[in-house]
């Protein structure tokens, strides 16, 4: 039912895009299985037996899995579009192996740990995914394809391969969940209205087109930030970066703290480096999301407030 009710979703979506933007319908069908695809990967993550069987299977087995399934989307939108290059292909087939192979050849060790999550990160702040998933439509881009890919690989390495656990993965947050998330949005937003004011940071506008454009513009952009960017982000900062600094340090402080300190400095590249403001409002929300994290152990709650927060700057800033 939810992989229906997803693929339902998408393809909605896709096609209320394709008439927007002027995209030929035949193009938009055409590319749609792909997104469809790595829906279908993405939602797998949500589904506990499916990932417990990847766990039963051997380290090899499992990782040459989602090598195979970090390369299917990539095909199946190229091939669609006729811009299929071998050598974006091998690259991406490298990336993948890379990060889905990691735990099979290099011990489970704190630094080990440290050195993929680097690798993972300067992949998209290299913004390779883009100089991949070319599209010969400027306004129908896929690039978003490699990113959802990128995430999920992630997550299905740390939680099937690597073992990881303390996190409370999902993609439903309960009532409390909710509630906690919402709190620690509003709680951000008292400070980040001074500090915004006070750095000169941008000026709020109201989207175009109407209250009702605005309000399907926002559920639109919260539920994909909340499945994807947000997920990702903090599967990976307060999931396992804020914890294993707070064990390495012995300090859960020093672990919301730094692992703040370093999801604002990943944010200096965000259109023109070094994007100061931008990078000291994203540290100001990691603790926000970091307590968030820390009062549910869950990154769940952490995403609600996370996709609050980012909601809010795409339908009024962006």
């Amino acid at each position: 039912m939810l992989l229906l009710a997803v693929w339902t979703a998408c393809t909605i979506a896709a096609l209320l895009y394709a008439q927007q933007y002027n995209i030929p319908a035949a193009t938009a069908w055409a590319v749609l299985p792909a997104f469809l695809l790595e829906a279908t990967f993405f939602c797998a993550l949500a589904d506990d037996r499916i990932r417990k069987r990847i766990e039963q299977l051997t380290s090899v087995i499992a990782a040459g899995a989602l090598t195979v399934a970090a390369v299917a989307p990539y095909v199946f939108a190229t091939l669609a579009l006729h811009t299929f290059n071998f050598q974006s292909f091998l690259l991406l087939a490298i990336l993948g192996a890379v990060a889905s192979f990691w735990y099979v050849v290099v011990p489970k060790r704190p630094l080990s740990d440290v050195l993929f999550l680097a690798f993972m990160g300067a992949v998209m702040l290299l913004h390779v995914f883009p100089k991949i998933y070319v599209s010969p439509i400027p306004k129908l881009p896929i690039s978003p394809l490699g990113q959802a890919m990128w995430v999920r690989t992630g997550v299905f390495v740390m939680l099937a391969v690597r073992g990881v656990s303390g996190v409370d993965f999902g993609f439903w947050p309960s009532r409390k969940q909710w509630q906690i998330g919402t709190l620690y949005y509003f709680l951000f937003l008292i400070v980040a209205v001074g500090v915004a004011w006070k750095i000169g940071f941008a000026t709020p506008h109201f989207p175009p087109g109407g209250w009702q454009r605005a309000s399907l513009l926002a559920v639109g952009t919260f539920l994909g930030v909340l499945w994807v960017l947000a997920l990702g982000e903090e599967f990976f900062f307060r999931g396992l970066l804020q914890q294993w600094i707070g064990s390495w340090t012995r300090s859960e402080i020093a672990g919301l703290i730094l692992t703040s300190i370093l999801f604002g400095s990943v944010h200096l590249w965000f259109r023109a480096f070094p994007n100061w403001r931008f990078a000291l409002l994203a540290a100001i929300a990691g603790l926000f999301y970091g307590q968030a994290f820390r009062q549910t152990r869950s990154i769940r709650t952490s995403m609600v407030t996370h996709a609050l927060v980012v909601t809010t700057w795409r339908v009024f800033f962006w």
